[in-house]
């Protein structure tokens, strides 16, 4: 059974992979206050809520993007046995011209680069992933990993609405009716989701425009399937897309 940890800045996301499904994934909070000890305690229950043991896990793959937890959830994986563990680094970038990575390229960006590039190895690819930050990863047909493009998250965005300013409610992040609103809540949903749309599909026209051709667009990341009938660009919804470059990684170097 292969493990897969993607430690993000909001969540830390764990699936178990049996060599042809996901048979379970779950996320947990990135607390960087917590021990290793603590983590072990959380994940080893998670583990057995899902019907699994530690016994049960034979490789691992690791992708941070919080050096601060990198270390305690490693030395957690260390505790379930002898397993072969894989750290994601630049070089496990299977399927992408490695020189043609930017050196401060986040590991899960690198992992949804890796997973479009192997399911559409004959095309452009643009992935926006809708999590913590809104980005935009463009890949060449030939490989090459030209940038990316980082904006602030929806649920940032709501957030920061929300804590900076006296008077406005939390709202839940749905399609609006219409542009106009007529109360708070609908001026605020109204403004995040269609601003949003266009910011998006601006990004798209813009890159597009830059590699001087058509590419597939990918999304992923929670509000994708929210965001995706807005945008009307998208050309498939990956809800694992991370997780599924970071497999394929790990069966190159696992």
């Amino acid at each position: 059974m292969l493990l897969v940890v993607d430690i993000g800045n909001t969540n830390i996301v764990m699936a178990l992979n049996d060599g042809k499904e996901w048979v379970a994934n779950w996320r947990i909070y990135s607390d960087q206050k917590k021990t290793s000890d603590e983590y072990l305690v959380i994940v080893e229950r998670m583990l057995k809520y899902k019907g699994f043991r530690p016994s049960n896990v034979k490789k691992a793959i690791i992708s941070s993007v919080v050096p601060n937890l990198t270390r305690s959830i490693q030395k957690v994986v260390k505790e379930f046995g002898e397993i072969d563990i894989h750290m994601v680094k630049h070089t496990s970038a299977v399927g992408i011209n490695i020189e043609s990575i930017p050196s401060e390229l986040g590991y899960d960006l690198l992992a949804n680069a890796v997973a479009a590039r192997h399911k559409w190895p004959n095309d452009n690819c643009l992935i926006l992933d809708f999590g913590t930050a809104l980005t935009l990863t463009t890949v060449a047909k030939n490989g090459d990993l030209m940038g990316v493009s980082i904006a602030p998250g929806l649920v940032t965005a709501v957030n920061s609405l929300f804590h900076n300013t006296a008077q406005i409610p939390q709202v839940q992040l749905r399609i609006p009716e219409k542009a106009i609103g007529r109360n708070t809540e609908e001026s605020i949903r109204s403004g995040i989701m269609y601003g949003y749309t266009g910011l998006v599909k601006e990004l798209i026209r813009m890159s597009k425009e830059e590699l001087k051709d058509e590419a597939k667009v990918i999304a992923t990341g929670g509000l994708s399937h929210t965001m995706a009938p807005l945008i009307g660009e998208i050309d498939s919804i990956e809800p694992l897309h991370t997780l599924e470059g970071l497999k394929i990684i790990a069966e190159k170097f696992l």
